[in-house]
């Protein structure tokens, strides 16, 4: 998987479980790393989607 906003490659757990969070913007589901998350606050986030 790829960030949405950044592109970088999302790492994974064991469980296949994402590193990072999805965001939800006009009921579809993104997926943002860690990075990008710690970066910016939620409303940027979904803007930049």
């Amino acid at each position: 998987m790829n960030c949405a906003i950044c592109k970088a490659t999302i790492e994974q757990t064991f469980l296949n479980k994402i590193i990072g969070t999805y965001v939800k913007k006009d009921s579809k589901r993104h997926v943002v790393c860690f990075a990008c998350q710690k970066k910016l606050p939620h409303k940027e986030l979904v803007e930049k989607l």
